[in-house]
């Protein structure tokens, strides 16, 4: 790819990943306009890789008292940073499960833009549900295992194309009578590791097979979508601090049209 079309694709990707409007969806629709075959693997993890950068820096408080939390978890002791930790873990095993049991028994199947348009434009209808008629009232302090397990289970539901990772886990958190702002943090918490993850397994790989230019390029990428990313996060969060979700969801239906008119009408 060139200098440009890599910019372009690691923008959206950087503005669109924490957004509960389907990161997927756009770079899909992007590829498209520009004529481009579907990123390698290694592209994706990258710009991923950004974004994590991106909410390790708005979040750091987090993520150093959860990194904290981890060491006096292991000499016996807790408090409130070994309990968030504690929860993000608890929350990442579904999607874990889930992913390795699509990956062998459902593979490509879902990846369609038939399917990326029903569900951009079914899981705005919950997002805006959940928005309009739940409680606001708790915090992650409140949050119990329970709770943190079934935005876990959301989040592997985000597997299906279209879906929306952060969107969701923020409309099942929602559901639970979770702040915006709070609901926003622990969707973007539990993106930490499934990303890490991913970004190290890929990362050696392409470091020990790629050539010099290909290693540039991803670090072009993954810096891009990290700019975009950490300008994205405070926006949303300072919106949804006085406001809902529903720009996000006339966003989505908006979109989801688009890519119906798209499938159907070629």
């Amino acid at each position: 790819m060139s200098f440009s079309q890599i910019a372009i694709l690691a923008l959206v990707q950087g503005v669109t990943e924490f957004l509960p409007i389907s990161s997927y969806a756009h770079l899909i629709v992007t590829r498209d306009m520009m004529g481009l075959p579907e990123a390698a693997l290694s592209f994706d993890v990258a710009v991923h890789v950004g974004t994590l950068g991106a909410v390790v820096v708005y979040y750091w408080r987090d993520i150093c008292a959860m990194t904290v939390g981890l060491f006096r978890l292991v000499t016996g002791r807790g408090g409130p940073g070994a309990r968030l930790f504690g929860l993000i873990v608890i929350a990442t095993v579904p999607v874990v499960i889930a992913g390795v049991l699509v990956k062998l028994y459902v593979g490509d199947a879902l990846e369609s833009v038939k399917v990326i348009a029903w569900a951009t434009v079914v899981f705005a209808v919950l997002l805006y549900l959940a928005d309009k008629m739940c409680m606001t009232l708790r915090r992650i302090e409140h949050m119990s295992v329970g709770q943190a397990l079934l935005i876990g289970l959301a989040q592997a539901v985000a597997l299906i194309p279209g879906t929306s990772r952060s969107g969701i886990t923020m409309t099942a958190a929602r559901v639970m009578g979770f702040e915006r702002t709070e609901s926003v943090r622990f969707s973007l918490l539990l993106s930490v590791p499934t990303i890490a993850a991913a970004g190290v397994l890929e990362g050696l790989e392409v470091y020990e097979s790629g050539t010099m230019q290909f290693q540039l390029d991803l670090a072009l990428a993954a810096t891009i979508s990290f700019v975009a990313a950490l300008a994205a996060i405070p926006l949303m969060v300072a919106w949804l601090r006085h406001a809902t979700f529903t720009p996000f969801v006339i966003y989505r239906f908006a979109l989801g049209g688009v890519l119906l008119l798209w499938v159907y009408m070629a």
